[in-house]
């Protein structure tokens, strides 16, 4: 029989490439077979593996945890990254909630970074499909919480499909609060078909929607189309914004606030 100690070997290799490429944004499979100690045939059937998990994107020589086009991120990588910019959107988002509102967020890490503010909100009804923000938020007094369930997603640690949709279509908030992985030409995009239609429903049912973005998605396009801008009450970014990327807005009669 096979030790354990074997059996447990990939599994605990995979891990810490995973480590590794979330802290460096992209690397080399020569790097890496040569930092664990194995063969390329050997990385490359990790990173094939971590690939078919969606935690990481395979490109010729290498591998990234950075978004591209049609590839999201992990969760893991989205909550280490542009962690100032968000905190700085969040405290301002904070400023347009009110006590006794009903407000949504979405499965974003930046509207994380929001519901670490709310304890002083109370009382304040909060629905959210982000699993994260829902254990965040079961400890907070004064919050009463709505999850929004569906298909578990590991990738974003997030609910989504047809559940969720549901139960998104038969509630009406005062504020939603959201992020996507790219702006530009006056619309928002976003690569995975499964959180575009989630995003849809959360727009249609807010009375006002936020949409909170940080520099690094701006002037950025990805494979499906979300809203157009206009859909979309307030856009907020952050100081380090592209000068075009605001222009491009105002253009577009975008109302938006850079903090």
């Amino acid at each position: 029989m096979t030790d354990p100690t074997e059996r447990s070997r990939p599994a605990q290799r995979q891990a810490e490439i995973v480590e590794h490429v979330l802290q460096h944004g992209s690397v080399s499979a020569n790097d890496l077979a040569e930092l664990f100690h194995v063969s390329l045939m050997t990385i490359h059937r990790d990173l094939d593996e971590l690939e078919r998990q969606g935690v990481v994107r395979k490109f010729r020589g290498g591998v990234s945890a950075q978004p591209s086009s049609v590839f999201e991120s992990n969760v893991s990588f989205r909550l280490r990254a542009a962690k100032a910019e968000k905190l700085a959107i969040a405290q301002r988002a904070r400023e347009l909630i009110e006590p006794g509102m009903a407000i949504m967020l979405d499965d974003s890490t930046t509207t994380l970074e929001l519901a670490r503010l709310l304890e002083d909100a109370a009382p304040l009804t909060v629905m959210t499909n982000f699993l994260e923000t829902i254990k965040l938020l079961s400890t907070m007094r004064g919050i009463r919480l709505l999850a929004l369930g569906g298909e578990y997603y590991p990738t974003h640690d997030s609910f989504l499909g047809v559940p969720c949709i549901d139960a998104i279509e038969a509630l009406r908030v005062d504020l939603l609060f959201a992020s996507t992985s790219a702006v530009s030409g006056g619309y928002a995009y976003h690569q995975e078909q499964e959180i575009v239609l989630v995003k849809r429903a959360m727009i249609r049912a807010a009375q006002r929607s936020v949409l909170m973005v940080d520099h690094t998605k701006l002037g950025r396009a990805s494979l499906h189309r979300l809203a157009p801008l206009s859909d979309i009450d307030l856009v907020l970014t952050d100081k380090q914004a592209p000068p075009e990327a605001l222009l491009e807005m105002r253009e577009n009669g975008v109302r938006y606030e850079a903090v």
